[in-house]
């Protein structure tokens, strides 16, 4: 089959212009709807080359590219590695850590024609001036850089991001890229509607990641735990991560692996920032051999040889876990991703996940909004009510969902047309945030199944991100231990893996697995659920959704 004129254009500029032989595999078809003008959801594990999705059409498109991303860190290595390239034209950043010359110095650029790629914080898209100037500078494209913080069911979640798809329209709407590096289907699903995103096209390349080594070791005394976490970071080939679930463990953790003469810090948002960022700067440069962090750390390491991640505790989430470990052996070599269990962890996770709104904080923000002249500033509403921006913006984000609120391209809040009172509106949308409570408690409970199966963990893993892999992998511990294979011949499977079913009380759902003798549904409303397949013929729970055209 001939290649296209365009794909012929774009491996030659990624040639040319950043001296890549060859496109890797989903690349090429990430860039092909991107050229053609269309809205794409971009999902690459990590490692494998997100940022040639954007960087090689926005030297092909005209006018230049903005890209949304969420940390200074990540800005300034996406900067100085296109700097780095004498073909990929100039990129410039702005973000709280320029002073406002520099920010001003950036802007008159941009409008001068000099700018290729423009790197912003999601925050700096708030401001009428930057939207203004940005709009000037007619984008080509706007790229959301790890697009699953704009998902409140996603592990590293921005109220920032809630407000993108507002300027996405001030700024003249560009083709939009979406790029993430984990996202299971209902953190897609809500990438697309938030960004509101027109007939997206969706990449999804590859999630099994064969060189990392899973496992997960089981624990009762926390003490014991501890020792075995500090013993395999010393024992395993360097450089390596440990992640913590508590500023205080990460401390622990980084002292005890220093005491036994390891090169460890500790990383946490505790921290200045100063702080955090020598040691991202340290272990990125090969100086530090082990950091141990809370999940503030992580997000766009650009570091090829991480040999192991260790979690000394459960993540929120397998978004989170398969994000986290995502970060070891993405130069391809070997590498271990092992998680250290207690299932009394569970406990500070479901916590975290079962906190409930406050109906009265909700009718106070519609109360405000409605006796307002015209629409609010929301660093008026935020000052008003006495609570932090990013609180507020949660709360407006639940408002505007339940059809209370509306938020305007300048970001401010105005009451939506036919807008329920305030006692209502803040009644629908604490309906949507128990919805939200419950998804995030049926991702801990599938934390806790990947923690405690007997099947393939691979095969569990991906099943989660909505692809499958028919035999175990035999390269994870149960199938070490024999009992992957066990369980995959004890199951039976009377739905088809990915097709669409109904539960009386659930509502519509995915069938996302199989183990032994139990189904995983995703249901659209309340997250995934664990269900007898004994029960389930019984009683007749699940009815198989035709498919429509």
């Amino acid at each position: 089959m001939a290649r296209t004129t365009s794909a012929a254009a774009l491996e030659r500029t990624a040639r040319e212009a950043f001296g890549w032989e060859r496109l890797r595999p989903g690349q090429l078809e990430a860039m092909t709807p991107v050229m053609a003008g269309r809205d794409t959801l971009v999902v690459m594990p990590t490692g494998a080359g997100k940022s040639a999705v954007y960087q090689v059409p926005a030297l092909l498109l005209d006018g230049p590219t903005v890209v949304v991303s969420p940390l200074i860190s990540l800005q300034r290595d996406q900067v100085a590695g296109l700097l780095a390239r004498a073909g990929a034209g100039s990129a410039v950043q702005v973000n709280s850590s320029l002073s406002d010359r520099d920010s001003d110095a950036a802007f008159d650029a941009l409008r001068a024609g000099e700018v290729e790629f423009l790197f912003l914080a999601p925050e700096q898209l708030r401001k009428p001036e930057v939207l203004q100037a940005v709009a000037d500078a007619k984008p080509s494209l706007l790229v959301v850089d790890e697009a699953h913080c704009i998902s409140s069911w996603g592990h590293d979640f921005r109220p920032d991001y809630l407000r993108l798809h507002t300027a996405i329209e001030a700024i003249g709407r560009p083709r939009v890229l979406a790029l993430t590096a984990t996202a299971s289907p209902p953190v897609r699903e809500e990438i697309v509607t938030r960004l509101r995103l027109r007939d997206p096209v969706q990449v999804v390349s590859g999630f099994d990641r064969p060189n990392l080594s899973l496992e997960v070791q089981a624990f009762r005394d926390d003490d014991q735990r501890r020792d075995a976490v500090v013993l395999r970071a010393m024992g395993e080939a360097k450089p390596g991560l440990v992640y913590t679930a508590t500023r205080r463990s990460a401390e622990q953790y980084a002292a005890a692996l220093g005491e036994l003469g390891i090169d460890a810090a500790a990383y946490h948002a505790g921290m200045r920032a100063a702080h955090r960022e020598s040691v991202h700067d340290r272990f990125t440069s090969g100086e530090l051999d082990v950091v141990v962090a809370t999940t503030a750390f992580g997000m766009g390491i650009d570091k090829a040889d991480v040999r192991f991640v260790l979690h000394a505790e459960v993540a929120d989430s397998l978004d989170s876990y398969y994000q986290e470990i995502g970060r070891a052996g993405r130069d391809g070599e070997p590498a271990v991703a092992a998680l250290f269990y207690r299932q009394e962890d569970l406990g500070l996770r479901r916590f975290f996940a079962s906190g409930r709104v406050d109906e009265l904080v909700l009718r106070k923000v519609v109360t405000l909004v409605s006796h307002a002249d015209g629409a609010v500033e929301p660093t008026l509403l935020a000052q008003e009510m006495d609570v932090p921006p990013t609180r507020l913006a949660g709360l407006v984000n639940l408002l505007e969902q339940a059809g209370a609120v509306e938020v305007r391209p300048d970001g401010a809040i105005a009451l939506a047309e036919d807008a329920p009172d305030p006692r209502a509106a803040a009644g629908a949308a604490a309906e949507v945030a128990e919805g939200h409570r419950k998804v995030e408690q049926s991702r801990v409970e599938m934390m806790r199944a990947y923690a405690e199966t007997t099947g393939c963990r691979r095969q569990f893993l991906l099943a989660y991100f909505g692809e499958t892999l028919d035999e175990p992998c035999g390269s994870c511990d149960t199938c070490a231990a024999g009992s992957a294979r066990d369980a995959a011949d004890s199951g039976s499977s009377p739905y088809a893996l990915q097709s669409k079913v109904t539960h009386a009380t659930w509502g519509d759902g995915t069938v996302m697995r199989y183990e032994s003798d139990r189904i995983v549904v995703l249901f659209d409303d309340v997250g995934y659920r664990t269900l007898s397949l004994e029960a389930v013929a019984a009683r007749g729970l699940l009815e198989p959704l035709e498919a429509t055209a």
